[in-house]
């Protein structure tokens, strides 16, 4: 392989990894020899290596291949002119790694870095949040607290926080885990009578981040040594990352000691995306899937249209891409409307809004305190107008119905008077944070 390959390999990783992996883990990379189907690297230490052969040798591998040259493996070797394999010093790298696995507690996924989550007005305060923290300054809020739906980012954020701190800051403890595994070595200590190493274990860390904590509500004993393992940290100034589906106060079966200790913080809402951060996110994955799918574009209508069906979570728009572009890639096709409508008929079924009409305004009759006669009737009184006006934007938001259809729904309206009143509502949605914060209010209640 010739450092021209490894050149083309290199930018594709960056692509691929995003900028902090890259610099952390492959541009510290150097290229010595390719022999035998192996493509050989230099690495500074032995932990090191085994740690980039563990977490990105599949994808360097990859890579190398698609800029040329067809490698059956990748090894690294310790020092620029020591070209023995990593099985020197093994022991020792085999101690490292296991003490790498310990302080994080689960194996954190590479593609969920800062560099690959897309910001937008639902989830911007929550990505400033976690950024500063990641910063592994001093502790300015305790705990932070991300809540939201499934597939709106938080386990991303908790992901991106942990990486971009063992880049950082190498030397402090950080360990994450699910609120299920907390549980899970929980019990395990009782049962082995170990829980004097338990509490050592998670009282001498630097930074303990706990996903998806509502699981542990209800479960009294692991609850109180969450309690303890937090006032703990709390009072030795560590910082505590928490994640969950929903606010502290609303998480059911949670103590109220412990609900109010989380309260304590900064409590952050990742919102429902906006069709505008969806196009954004599909735009952001289309450019890391083109990588490894050369030649294969996605039009803008097809962009588009993704973003207006497929509003569920995150997690569903990317399966959807992922689907399309192997769809298109083995079948030789273009990715065209028609058939994405094809390929995505199972998830597009699902994702079809089942909100009605009548459900929408009436929802939002009780929201603002005003009778629905008065809101589908002919008066214009701002008290009566505006939320008339908001009943027709969610109605053109969340329905497939027609612009006159959901005027005739409204007292007979023209299709003027509604397309008047979704746009005055998509400016004051920009300039109003108490608009904003009822929109996304209802329209959690409503897709709820």
């Amino acid at each position: 392989m010739t450092l021209e390959i490894w050149g083309i390999a290199s930018d594709r990783l960056r692509k691929t990894l995003g900028q902090n992996n890259f610099k952390s883990w492959i541009e510290p990379l150097q290229f010595i020899n390719e022999t035998g189907g192996t493509a050989e690297f230099s690495v500074p230490t032995s932990f090191f290596g085994n740690y980039v052969q563990q977490h990105f040798g599949d994808q360097i591998l990859l890579q190398i291949c698609a800029s040329g040259l067809q490698a059956q493996r990748v090894s690294f070797s310790v020092g620029r002119a020591d070209r023995a394999i990593l099985a020197v010093n093994a022991a020792q790298t085999v101690s490292e790694s296991a003490k790498l696995r310990e302080i994080q507690g689960a194996k954190l996924d590479s593609r969920f870095v800062f560099d690959n989550f897309v910001v937008g007005k639902p989830n911007e305060l929550a990505h400033a949040a976690a950024k500063r923290v990641a910063e592994a300054g001093p502790v300015t809020f305790n705990p932070l607290f991300l809540y939201g739906g499934v597939g709106l980012g938080k386990t991303h954020l908790m992901h991106a926080i942990a990486w971009q701190l063992q880049s950082n800051r190498p030397d402090i403890n950080v360990m994450y885990l699910s609120a299920e595994q907390f549980m899970y070595r929980f019990v395990q200590s009782l049962r082995e009578r170990k829980m004097m190493d338990f509490k050592e274990l998670f009282r001498s860390v630097d930074v303990l981040m706990v996903d998806d904590v509502q699981f542990i509500a209800g479960k009294d004993s692991t609850q109180e040594e969450f309690f303890h393992t937090f006032n703990a940290l709390v009072d030795q100034n560590k910082q505590i990352i928490i994640s969950a589906d929903r606010a502290p106060g609303e998480i059911k079966h949670l103590e109220d000691r412990i609900a109010s200790r989380l309260q304590c913080g900064l409590v952050v809402d990742l919102h429902p995306t906006t069709y505008e951060l969806r196009l954004g996110i599909l735009q952001s994955k289309i450019g890391l899937y083109q990588s490894s799918y050369p030649g294969i574009e996605v039009r803008q209508d097809v962009v588009e249209f993704l973003a207006h069906r497929i509003s569920a979570n995150v997690r569903v728009l990317e399966g959807a891409l992922t689907r399309l572009f192997a769809f298109a890639s083995l079948v030789g096709r273009e990715i065209t409307v028609e058939m994405t409508q094809d390929c995505l008929s199972d998830i597009l079924r699902i994702s079809d809004r089942k909100v009605t009409v009548e459900e929408i305004q009436r929802k939002v009759s009780e929201h603002y305190n005003i009778r629905l006669s008065d809101m589908l009737g002919p008066k214009r009184l701002r008290s009566y107008a505006r939320p008339r006006q908001i009943a027709m934007y969610l109605c053109k938001k969340l329905t497939s119905r027609s612009l006159p259809e959901i005027g005739r729904r409204f007292g007979g309206r023209d299709h003027t008077t509604v397309m008047h009143g979704v746009r005055r509502i998509d400016d004051l949605r920009n300039q109003d944070s108490q608009m904003s914060d009822d929109l996304d209010m209802l329209r959690r209640s409503l897709e709820g």
